[in-house]
Parts: structure tokens; sequence; C-alpha cells
């Protein structure tokens, strides 16, 4: 049987068709020959995610996103994805937008819960939803709170040099270029000091060892002076000063009050006149006996006695 061109040409586009239809369904996810369940979602934002997006079960690709647009309302997008018709799980389970990668869009996770009494999911389903943060939201909620601090570090720091700008005119300039030379020859000098101080510790090194030997000696007889204290019985000579002041106390006492002789002598008025009396006749009496030996001293180198001069 021979087929005309025409007819070869009516096949041909109609097989073309048909191959096409199916590669476009296939490339969007869904396929004419599979049964599978067709359920809905609605978000507050899709951004990121598009049709032929992967519906994942704990990372298990289980369908694809077919449409994407608004709700009834128009307040809320409307997500149209299908699921294999062998899965089981709650129409209450949860489908969480989330962030697949950082070049790699947006997909949808089931989060099924295997609830029997809420019905398991079927056509025409409206799943609970909710979105994720990605990595990138997370980023920007972490940098929106530096991004405020920073900015006012810099406008502090804008503040701080605009006023050192208005401190730093031409005189405060110089003034602060002079002050630095003077600390640069600071700087020398106690470089030259300190160079100096090295030569003189390394030319008296040995003195000073030597010093160093006697501060140790010095120290140790410290030490051994200390332990000789220590050891002496000081308790004991505290103990004899006390008696002995005591007792001296004691004695200033009876002094004071004019017991025995001594305190007599101190208190009796009577007796330091006859004392001052006998004292100035005795002064007298040698201070007449200078004058005039003779008359208390009579001795002659043959044996006989002077007549006593009655002049006198």
């Amino acid at each position: 049987m021979n087929l005309s061109r025409e007819l070869k040409t009516a096949f041909f586009i109609i097989g073309t068709i048909l191959i096409f239809f199916f590669g476009f369904n296939y490339l969007k996810g869904s396929s004419l020959l599979s049964k599978e369940k067709v359920v809905h979602a609605l978000y507050s934002d899709v951004e990121g995610l598009v049709v032929g997006a992967n519906v994942t079960i704990s990372g298990m690709n289980v369908g694809k996103v077919r449409v994407i647009d608004f709700d009834e309302n128009y307040d809320k997008i409307k997500v149209t994805f299908t699921l294999r018709e062998d899965l089981a799980f709650s129409n209450q389970s949860i489908a969480q937008l989330y962030e697949a990668g950082l070049i790699g869009g947006k997909a949808i996770a089931i989060l099924p819960k295997y609830d029997a009494a809420a019905g398991i999911v079927a056509d025409d389903d409206m799943l609970p939803s909710e979105i994720k943060p990605g990595l990138t939201e997370l980023i920007n909620q972490q940098i929106a709170p530096l991004q405020d601090k920073i900015e006012g570090l810099l406008t502090s720091a804008d503040s701080l040099f605009a006023g050192v700008s208005n401190i730093m005119n031409y005189d405060t300039q110089n003034n602060l270029k002079a002050t630095l030379e003077g600390l640069s020859s600071t700087v020398k000098n106690i470089n030259a000091l300190s160079s100096s101080v090295n030569r003189i510790v390394t030319a008296n090194e040995k003195g000073f060892n030597s010093t160093l030997n006697n501060l140790d000696d010095v120290t140790q007889n410290l030490t051994q002076l200390t332990d000789s204290l220590n050891q002496m019985p000081l308790t004991a000579t505290v103990k004899n000063f006390e008696a002995t002041s005591e007792k001296l106390k004691q004695i200033i006492e009876r002094l004071e009050s004019g017991e025995g002789s001594a305190g007599m002598l101190i208190n009796d008025q009577t007796l330091y006149e006859n004392l001052v009396s006998s004292s100035e006749a005795l002064d007298a009496f040698l201070t007449d006996l200078k004058e005039h030996p003779k008359r208390y001293v009579h001795f002659s180198i043959f044996g006989r006695k002077d007549k006593p001069n009655t002049k006198e």
C-alpha cells in the first residue's frame, strides 16, 4: 500500500505536534501517561519559584510545580503542583517553600503528617503552607543591624574628623610638628643614655657582681643575727627590767615621802640649812687655817714650844 505524499506529510506533522506536546509537558515536570495528584498551596511571596521546580519529601523528588498565579482574591499567590499517586499522607501536611541553593532558585518541600483522622491528601486539596527563610534572607537579617551600627560609626567618625580638621589649623600643625621633632630628639637622647648605661654596666660588671656578693653576705649575717636575737631570753630580760623599774619606783616614792636618811636629806629644810651653815663654818675655818697656821700647829726642831703670839 503506497501512501500519498500529502498523507505522509500529515502523519509527520501530527507526530511532530505530539512529540512537542509530550516533550513540553515532560520539561514542565508533568507526564500525561502517569497518574498524579494535583494539589495547591497559598503563599505571600514566591520570588525565585518557577514552573517546573521540584516538590520533595525529605530531599526526594515527588512532583513538580505546574502553575503559579494569583488566587481568587488577588491577595496571595496560588501555587499548583503535582504529587505521586501512591503517596498517602495527611491533607494537613505542610508545603514549605524553601531556598534550594544560592543559585538554584526555590522549591517546595512537603512536611508530611500521617494522621488518618484528618484525611488522606487528594486531588485539588489546599495544603497549609509556610516559607522557610533562605540563606540570603538570614544574611540580610544579620546585616541590617550591622549596617545601622556601621552607619552610626561612620557618622561619628565623620564628626570626629570634622572636629579634628577644625582643631588642626596651621598653627596647631606647626606646634604638633615641633612637638614630634622634640619627641624624636628625646628618643635619641634616651637611646644615647641607654648606650652609656650599657657601657658603664659592662665596664663595672665585676664590681657589680662583687657588690651583689657582699649584699648576699650581709643578708646572711642579718639572718644569723635575727636567729640569735630570737634565741635570746628576751622574756626573762623584760621581766627583770620590769622588776627593777618597780623597785626604782618604790625608792623614788620613799625619797619623796621623806623616809630614811636620804629622804630626810632631800625633804628636811632645817637639815639643809644646818648643812649650809656647817659648810660656811668649815670654809671659814679652812680660810683662817691657811692665813694663821701657827694658831693651830706648834712644833720646834729643838723640842721647844714657841710662845704664842699675843699680839695677834
